[in-house]
């Protein structure tokens, strides 16, 4: 029964980890192509989705506290009971760990390709002439 929830928990994770992948593909392309080369950021995309689906099965499944289920919590009691009420506790336990491991991730990404933008859009701005901060900055 624990190997069997183990495998569901990591396909579960596997899921919603690569569903999150999918769903961010177009915004980490489109920032990555704004702030490095496309070759590049070709690369740093596959690296990032690997990333997403690896933070996300690694949050979901949670090793230390499956193996509840194999030994005992305490001196001369039996491990815990898998019944359907905590099969549903583990389902919901995998999805919002996933969840809240790639979140931390992207917002760690996230946070450093805003300051990346920064940089290049004073570099673009110092290059065409016009210092940050002076009329017209910003115009389009």
């Amino acid at each position: 029964m624990f190997l069997t929830l183990l495998l569901a928990t990591f396909s579960l994770a596997l899921l919603v980890s690569v569903l999150v992948a999918l769903l961010f593909r177009r915004p980490l392309q489109r920032i990555l192509d704004r702030l490095v080369a496309e070759d590049l950021g070709s690369a740093w995309l596959r690296y990032l989705l690997f990333a997403v689906v690896v933070v996300g099965v690694g949050g979901g499944v949670r090793i230390g506290s499956l193996r509840r289920y194999i030994e005992p919590s305490a001196q001369n009691q039996p491990p815990l009971i898998l019944d359907a009420n905590r099969w549903t506790l583990e389902f919901y336990e995998t999805v919002i760990g996933t969840l809240q491991s790639i979140t931390w991730m992207l917002l760690v990404f996230f946070v450093f390709a805003l300051i990346g933008y920064v940089i290049v859009r004073g570099l673009e701005l110092r290059a065409a002439g016009r210092p940050p901060g002076t009329p017209g900055h910003g115009a389009a």
